[in-house]
């Protein structure tokens, strides 16, 4: 039997690598984007193998009640990905808060519908993790049991990390009061390859930190994982009967400076800016928990390879030259 799943927001930068890897499969993917007319959301999907036989692309709106209704009939699994990302807005509200919150009690209302769904496997993010009063020092080791704190990201005006936690806390209620098998992944810093003809906001901000030096986080700390890892992680969560709960995706902490020096040695033609010894600080801040991950079966990708791979990427697609 030929599995039927759904993928929401398909054109992103993790759903087209989840897409990518579906069809590679052999599952069968109906999936959502904004715009059908569109080629930049659609043509890199439809290119890929297997696209032509086994790909159906549906317009959604996260917004629009029943609007997920026809795309998630006769599916075994819906992979949640459509979330709006921005760090900077000047309505929090209208722009990130209710697609998150109102996009995926939609999409679990859609699922409540059909009796084929197994599981719903929701893209959150670090970023309703580790907002929190929580201290992140030397031997903090961050894990599945850290919540980030809404007031706390109101308080910080942390609207991203606010609109991911409002959303979860949303789905465990929905999934707790229908009896939806929900499983939540937290990816951090993604960083990889891009399959989409546009910049993502991390790939945005891994490119000005190699064109200008540019810090996204003024900490310059990261929690880099692989696109790959992440996309790989939402099928392993479908695909394996005892997964439950909450799964962080982190590959590794770093700071930039260490980043830039591995690219560094990897594309000395770049030549990036090197910082000095005396301030790069002697530890890492804090872990992120690696053991659940483990547990779906994901070996993550080293962040050398994750990096070259990204930056050979964005050259590729034309946004740098060197």
């Amino acid at each position: 039997m030929e599995k039927v799943v759904c993928v929401t927001g398909a054109s992103g930068y993790i759903a087209s690598w989840l897409v990518k890897f579906l069809l590679h499969r052999g599952y069968t993917v109906k999936a959502t984007v904004r715009n059908l007319s569109d080629p930049r959301k659609v043509e890199h999907l439809m290119a890929l193998e297997g696209a032509k036989e086994r790909l159906f692309l549906y317009q959604a709106d996260l917004l629009e009640e029943g609007s997920f209704d026809s795309v998630v009939d006769a599916c075994e699994c819906v992979f949640h990905t459509a979330s709006p990302v921005f760090l900077s807005v000047s309505d929090p509200r209208t722009e990130l808060i209710d697609p998150a919150v109102k996009g995926t009690i939609n999409v679990l209302r859609s699922c409540k519908k059909v009796p084929s769904i197994k599981r719903v496997v929701i893209t959150s993010s670090m970023a309703s993790v580790m907002f929190n009063h929580s201290p992140l020092n030397s031997d903090a080791i961050v894990d599945e049991t850290w919540y980030s704190d809404p007031l706390f990201c109101e308080e910080k005006k942390e609207w991203y990390a606010l609109s991911k936690t409002l959303a979860e806390k949303a789905a465990w209620k929905f999934a707790e009061e229908n009896g939806l098998d929900v499983v939540t992944l937290h990816p951090g810093f993604v960083i990889g390859p891009l399959l989409q003809p546009t910049l993502n906001l991390t790939s945005e901000a891994l490119l000005n930190l190699v064109r200008e030096g540019k810090q996204l986080w003024t900490s310059g700390i990261y929690r880099y994982v692989d696109v790959r890892d992440v996309a790989l992680a939402h099928i392993l969560a479908f695909e394996n009967p005892s997964a439950n709960g909450r799964y962080c995706l982190v590959g590794r902490v770093t700071y930039s400076f260490e980043a830039l020096g591995i690219l560094n040695r990897i594309f000395p033609s770049l030549d990036l800016p090197h910082s000095s010894e005396e301030n790069e600080p002697a530890n890492l801040p804090y872990e992120v928990s690696k053991e659940r991950a483990k547990s779906l079966g994901i070996d993550f990708t080293p962040v050398e390879v994750s990096l070259k791979d990204s930056v050979q990427s964005l050259k590729d697609k034309g946004f740098l030259s060197f």
